[in-house]
């Protein structure tokens, strides 16, 4: 049986209804075969069966892609990277504060082992003749014995031990202490303090302070040498990370300095105060960030003083000259062909003078040259 489709569609014309009505139209089919065949609407529109869902699996281990580099003279990002590739110090060494006692503690002690040695002495029959005389006793022939040589030894620690470990605390000042290589604490109070005499002390200035260094090699954005002189202020802030966490935090602050200006493009010489600024900011964080792990806090890196290396300085000179010349030179043609303009302007509309195009070109030129030559003379 064959089968033909019309791609267009056909109407039937439309008749009269049984109650004398106009019926609706229908359209013809749209298959035509030799026998008349109904073909199911459903079979017609019938979705094609859905297809399995497709097993998901888990994908491989992806590593992850890095973060684009940011360029050389993009320092916006430059405090997080420092303090994602600061130095990491033991966990162990934290500043704690040390026992100690009131200085009353310590006197109390040595007056009582010095009183202890002297009624020692006097026990033991050893004392000076005229202390003997004072009190009535006479110089024992025989010495001391063992016994008196254990109240001489305990009294006589005891009062080494009250006198020796008595200090005073300053403020500004702190100490820290160690016995036998091991942190045992530090010492912040003021006034007379007492402190174990076995301990070893180490005097750490926790004021805030400032250093300001020698010129240090840098550069700016274009990559020309520069010497740059640095005013940091900064303080202790963990005197046990200071003292036991590196050999010399002064000298590590000094080099923290020097790898930032490397790391960091300096403003030029006479830049703006933003420019300025923003290299104060971004070298105080940098600063911060790598003394931070030491203890010691960076409060501010002010470039103080900026100027060209030696071996570039004449180069910068001669160039910034002459753009401070072509600068001048612009402002002056600028300054005379507006003063031009404006005469050659009220001349014309007040009807002081009736010029065509090649007096008007005549008169701009006499004008510019008389106030050049005026405004060298002027200058001159």
């Amino acid at each position: 049986m064959t089968t033909t489709t019309s791609h267009v569609p056909e109407y039937v014309p439309e008749s009269e209804g049984p109650d004398g009505g106009v019926a609706a139209a229908r359209p013809a089919r749209l298959i035509h075969t030799e026998s008349t065949t109904e073909i199911p609407v459903h079979l017609l529109f019938r979705e094609e069966p859905a297809a399995p869902p497709a097993e998901v699996k888990r994908p491989a281990v992806v590593a992850h892609r890095p973060p684009p580099e940011k360029e050389d003279g993009d320092t916006r990002d430059i405090g997080v990277r420092a303090r994602a590739s600061a130095p990491g110090v033991d966990p162990d060494i934290v500043e704690r504060p040390a026992r100690v006692l009131p200085g009353i503690a310590g006197v109390l002690a040595g007056v009582c082992g010095a009183a202890g040695c002297a009624v020692t002495a006097w026990w033991a029959g050893v004392l000076p003749p005229f202390a003997a005389e004072a009190f009535g006793r006479s110089a024992g022939a025989g010495g001391p014995g063992p016994a008196q040589w254990a109240a001489f030894a305990g009294a006589g620690a005891l009062g080494l031990f009250g006198f020796g470990g008595l200090a005073r605390g300053r403020t500004g000042r702190a100490w820290v202490l160690e016995l036998f290589g091991r942190y045992r604490g530090t010492v912040r109070g003021t006034g007379l303090l007492w402190v174990n005499p076995l301990l070893l002390r180490r005097r750490v200035d926790v004021r805030l302070r400032h250093w300001r260094g020698e010129p240090l090699p840098a550069a700016d954005r274009g990559g020309v040498a520069l010497r740059v002189s640095v005013l940091v202020v900064w303080r202790v802030r963990d005197t046990a990370r200071a003292t036991l966490g590196v050999e010399d935090h002064e000298g590590y602050l000094r080099a923290c300095v020097e790898a930032a200006l490397l790391r960091v493009p300096v403003a030029a010489p006479g830049a703006g105060r933003g420019a300025v600024q923003a290299t104060q900011d971004v070298l105080t964080r940098l600063v911060a960030a790598d003394a931070g792990p030491v203890g010691v806090e960076v409060c501010a890196v002010r470039p103080l003083r900026v100027e060209y290396a030696p071996e570039v300085a004449a180069a910068m000179h001669r160039r910034r000259l002459a753009a401070l010349d072509a600068r001048h030179r612009a402002s002056v043609v600028g300054a005379v062909v507006d003063s031009v303009e404006d005469t050659v302007t009220r001349l014309t509309m007040r009807g002081l003078v009736d010029l065509d195009d090649y007096e008007r070109q005549v008169l701009v030129k006499d004008l510019t040259v008389a106030f050049c030559a005026g405004r060298g003379e002027t200058g001159s």
